[in-house]
Formats: C-alpha cells, sequence, structure tokens
C-alpha cells in the first residue's frame, strides 16, 4: 500500500485553479434550496418540520431545507444501529478499510464542489474550505490504514504449552455529535472512525452545517457502505440530544463542540439506566482558550504574523484559533506595534469572490455573543483595532484586538470563538508560562522564541495538548500532529493519531492450552 501523506492544499494563485473553484461553486448553485431526508437504515425519511440551512455571509439564501428526527426516529435509528452492528462488527477490517479509501477518492473527484458547499454553507474563505476538505480525505486515508495496522491485534507474550492473543473488538453502537466549525473534517473523521472499527453510528451534525453532511453520506453510500452502518439523524438537541446520549444501548459518544455541552454530555453519560450493560465511553473535545507566548528573544514580525494568523484565520472559529496572547514586556509594545499594522490590513467580507481575509461568523447567536465580549473588552482594557460588525447583508465581525489586559481578565480566560484577541505582558518568560497555563482550558499553544532553553522550558511546563514553536497555533495536519487537548479541553483524544482509533474498540484477551 502506498505509504500515508496527507491532501497537499491547493494553490489559488493558479488560474486554472480559481475557476474549477468556480465551477464547483456553480454546482452548488445548482442545487440550492432543497428539500433533504433523514437516513436511517439506508431509509430516505423526509418530515413535515426543517431546518434552513442558509449562507451566514447571504442571510437571505438558503442553501437547504433538512428533514428534523423526533425521539421516535431516533429510537428507529437506535433500533436498526443495534442490528446492523451484528453484522457489521464481523465484516472483515479490510473490506471496511476499503470503503474509507473509496470515499476518499470520491471526494477528490468532488474536491471543488464540497470545497464550495464549505465556502457557502459555513463561511469558509477558499484557504479554510479547501483545507477542511484536504483534511476529510486525510481522516479517511489514515484511519483506514491504522484499521489495517491493528486488525490483528498487538503481541503479548506466551508461555510454553500455552497460547495468547491480544485483539480489539468493536464497542456497538456510537452517538456521533459533530460541530460547524469543520463541519467536513470533523464530521467525516468522528464518523469512519467508528464505522471502519465495526461499530454503527448515529449521525447528529450540527444544524447550521447540514448539507454538507448529507452529501457526505451520498459519498460513504457510493463507496459501499452497507444500509444501517450509519444513520444520519440531524435534529434539535432539546428534541434528541439527552435522549440519544441517555439510550441504554448507546455504547459510546464522540462529541466535539463546547465546554458547556461537552460538560453536560459527560455527566449524562455517567449514569447507568435500567437495562443498560456497559459503562459509556465519553470521546470530546470541548475547544479552548489558546495562547500564543512571545519571548523577548523571538523573531517579532514572525511573532506578530503568527498571532493574526492564528487569531483571525476563519474569523477565530476554531477551537485552535489564538485568542490570548502573553508578551515579555520587554518587546511587549514592539509586538503590539506589528499587530496593529497587520489587523488593519486585513478585509472582511463575502468570502465566495476569494477577495478577503475573513467571511463572516456562523450565525446571528455567535455574533450577539461576540459583540457582547468585545463591551466586556472596552471595559477590561483598551480597544486597539476593530470592534465594529456589519450585519445588514450576513453576520460579520471584523477583527478585534484588545490590549492593557491582565492575564486573568474575562477577555484572557473566556472562550469567545469569534475573531477577538487580548494581549497582556508578563515580566520575563517563565512568568509568561504560568499566564499561558492559567485557564480551564488547555487545547493548543505556541511559543515564539530563539532561545534553545525557553523552548525546552515550554515542552516541559507549558501543558496544551498540541504546542508549536516558532509558528501559529492552528493548523494541525491528520497523522502529523495528533490534535486533542488537557483540562476542559476534552479528553485528548488526539484525533488522527495511533491512538485515536483504539477509543472506538475495547481489548479482548484470549489464551488458548496447547
Amino acid at each position: 500500500m502506498i505509504p500515508y501523506k496527507h491532501e497537499p492544499f491547493t494553490d489559488f494563485t493558479v488560474a486554472e485553479n480559481q475557476e474549477a473553484m468556480k465551477k464547483g461553486l456553480e454546482t452548488v448553485n445548482n442545487y440550492l434550496g432543497q428539500d433533504y431526508p433523514l437516513i436511517i437504515g439506508g431509509e430516505r425519511i423526509m418530515t413535515e418540520d426543517k431546518v434552513r440551512s442558509y449562507n451566514p455571509s447571504k442571510k437571505d439564501e438558503t442553501i437547504g431545507y433538512i428533514s428534523k428526527a423526533t425521539q421516535e426516529h431516533a429510537e428507529q435509528a437506535m433500533a436498526v444501529a443495534k442490528e446492523t452492528f451484528e453484522t457489521w462488527r464481523t465484516s472483515a477490517p479490510e473490506f471496511r478499510a476499503d470503503i474509507l479509501f473509496r470515499a476518499a477518492a470520491i471526494i477528490r473527484r468532488r474536491k471543488w464542489e464540497f470545497s464550495a458547499l464549505l465556502i457557502k454553507e459555513a463561511g469558509k474563505p477558499w484557504n479554510e474550505a479547501d483545507a477542511d476538505t484536504a483534511e476529510a480525505i486525510d481522516f479517511l486515508e489514515f484511519y483506514g490504514r491504522e484499521m489495517l495496522r491493528l486488525k490483528d491485534g498487538v503481541k503479548v507474550e506466551s508461555r510454553p504449552g500455552e497460547f495468547n492473543r491480544y485483539d480489539y473488538i468493536p464497542l456497538g453502537v456510537g452517538v456521533v455529535i459533530s460541530p460547524w466549525n469543520f463541519p467536513f473534517a470533523i464530521m467525516a473523521g468522528t464518523t469512519v472512525a467508528p464505522l471502519v472499527t465495526g461499530n454503527t453510528v448515529l449521525l447528529k451534525p450540527s444544524s447550521n452545517t447540514l448539507v454538507v453532511a448529507y452529501k457526505f453520506m451520498e459519498v460513504l453510500e457510493e463507496a459501499g457502505m452497507p444500509k444501517g452502518v450509519v444513520n444520519f439523524i440531524p435534529g434539535s438537541s432539546r428534541d434528541i440530544g439527552d435522549f440519544i446520549v441517555d439510550h441504554v444501548d448507546t455504547r459510546f459518544i464522540s462529541f466535539t463542540g463546547s465546554r458547556d455541552v461537552g460538560v453536560h454530555i459527560y455527566e449524562r453519560a455517567a449514569k447507568v439506566h435500567e437495562g443498560q450493560l456497559n459503562l459509556k465511553r465519553v470521546i470530546a473535545e470541548m475547544g479552548g482558550k489558546d495562547t500564543i507566548v512571545v519571548d523577548s528573544e523571538a523573531d517579532l514580525e514572525l511573532a506578530a504574523e503568527s498571532i493574526v494568523k492564528s487569531a483571525f484565520g476563519f474569523s477565530g472559529q476554531k477551537c485552535s484559533a489564538c485568542s490570548r496572547v502573553i508578551i515579555v514586556e520587554d518587546v511587549y509594545d514592539e509586538v503590539v506595534a506589528k499587530v496593529k499594522e497587520k489587523t488593519e490590513k486585513l478585509t472582511v467580507g463575502n468570502p465566495e469572490t476569494n477577495e478577503h481575509f475573513m467571511g463572516p461568523v456562523i450565525d446571528e447567536n455567535s455574533l450577539n455573543k461576540i459583540k457582547e465580549y468585545i463591551e466586556i473588552g472596552k471595559q477590561e482594557g483598551e480597544l486597539l483595532v476593530g470592534g465594529t460588525t456589519d450585519e445588514e447583508e450576513g453576520h460579520f465581525v471584523h477583527p478585534t484586538v484588545f490590549v492593557g489586559l491582565n492575564h486573568d481578565d474575562r477577555i484572557m480566560q473566556e472562550e469567545i470563538f469569534g475573531p477577538v484577541v487580548g494581549i497582556a505582558k508578563a515580566k520575563d518568560f517563565t512568568e509568561a508560562i504560568k499566564f499561558a497555563n492559567n485557564t480551564d482550558y488547555g487545547l493548543t499553544g505556541a511559543v515564539i522564541t530563539n532561545n534553545r532553553e525557553h523552548l525546552e522550558e515550554a515542552r516541559r511546563d507549558f501543558m496544551v495538548g498540541n504546542l508549536y514553536f516558532n509558528r501559529g497555533c492552528t493548523g494541525a495536519i491528520v497523522g502529523y500532529q495528533p490534535f486533542g487537548g488537557f483540562k476542559m479541553s476534552g479528553t485528548d483524544s488526539k484525533a488522527g493519531g495511533p491512538d485515536y482509533l483504539v477509543l472506538h474498540m475495547q481489548g479482548r484477551t484470549s489464551s488458548e492450552m496447547l
């Protein structure tokens, strides 16, 4: 088999690629506004109650209307998944992996369409949409290979007269609750990890980005996935969220989203209900408050560039986005000046034309939350750049920087999930690391310094799951930088890493006397 290598990103300075993306947008425009069903056991089920998915750059443009699942539909999907599991768990790992490889090939053929759909439905700029699609392909390719690596278990020792084996077997029915910020990559990755390990799935994607999830279901079906292995049940969290988490037949929950919802799921999953045979497993990634530390012995141009790109890429709507900066006081003023200069050059607008660095935030609730934090920032510190919105056609927030903050101010502690970054100072590098750690989260962080001793100090003491040196704190690559965080950032599941598939399986020892 060809060794794993991550999917290359598209160079949009090439005219041919620009034209291909425009054709992708035409493809998506041709199916805007369609109705989409649930998929349970391969059966399409239309409901009267639907979710309207719309373009956050053009609020009046409908991407599609997606049927909403009720508890009855969820119960039906659970029954189908439970029944299908009995045959799917015995299927050959090679067969399951081949479905992932075929799905990756299909997505490559439809790459421009999927990226265009991400531009329209999630408001992603071209480069961000392209990276999302590439990451979805990466998850398929990487997890397929990982299953082939794990299919025969791992070696254990045997004594004379006995033969011992240690194998991995699937858990059962899993609930996958995926987010809107990486609506293709994370949704696909968290779906195919349980699929390829022999589990069956109830997929409940974010209501903001349901059309891309439905299109992925089409890909899995075309790739040969049997009916009932993944069941598509979009719906309100109020209607079906707790229901599927609490269900006695739910074996595990894979969740990506906010801290509050993740903690809620973790708490409910811990309760053992009558008739439940297994303790439920929770695989959770719950966001971050990610810090870039700038040392006095740093490349200050690199520092400013890393801060601006990490803070404002995809409008700050990444779990890994830089939302707090700690700068050693000797270089504080110079770095702040460079950040101000670079931020003021950024443009905000509809990403379809590929003319702007930033697009919209996802919806009105997000916009209003960000506006509230901007007001808090004005009370706690000094507004250096931004602080304004454009809400007439879409949900646009201009990149916003606050300075003069204390490291423990709300702007520096609470997850905003928008294009807002706070900057504070420290007297030296050790204090900067101490301040960086003083948050409830521990997902990503970055350190900009040319001092080798300080890099090693950070490697030892900076408590985040993904730590980057002399670069930004976003952009983990599947198979290269396994992704997952500490503390309230989740269960450190390390998506795209060598331990991830094992979370969806259980080990079994068998001993045979010879």
